[in-house]
C-alpha cells in the first residue's frame, strides 16, 4: 500500500553529520578498502509498429565486498 508523505513524516526525520575527512584518515597501513560494483540495466524494443508504446522496467544490483 502506498501513501503520501506528510509534513509530520518529514519532521520526524533527522540527519547526522559525517566526521571530517581528516578524522576518517587513519594513516597509511591502517586502511580499509571496499570494492563497490553497481549496475543498472533496462531495455525496451518498439520496432516496425505504428502508434504504439514500449515500456521498460529497470533492475539494479549493488555489491559491496570489504576486506
Amino acid at each position: 500500500m502506498r501513501r503520501e508523505l506528510t509534513i509530520a513524516d518529514l519532521e520526524a526525520e533527522h540527519t547526522e553529520l559525517l566526521p571530517t575527512r581528516e578524522t576518517l584518515n587513519f594513516g597509511y597501513g591502517n586502511t580499509n578498502w571496499a570494492a563497490i560494483t553497481a549496475t543498472n540495466s533496462s531495455m525496451a524494443l518498439n520496432a516496425a509498429t505504428f502508434y504504439s508504446t514500449a515500456n521498460s522496467a529497470a533492475t539494479q544490483m549493488i555489491a559491496v565486498s570489504q576486506g
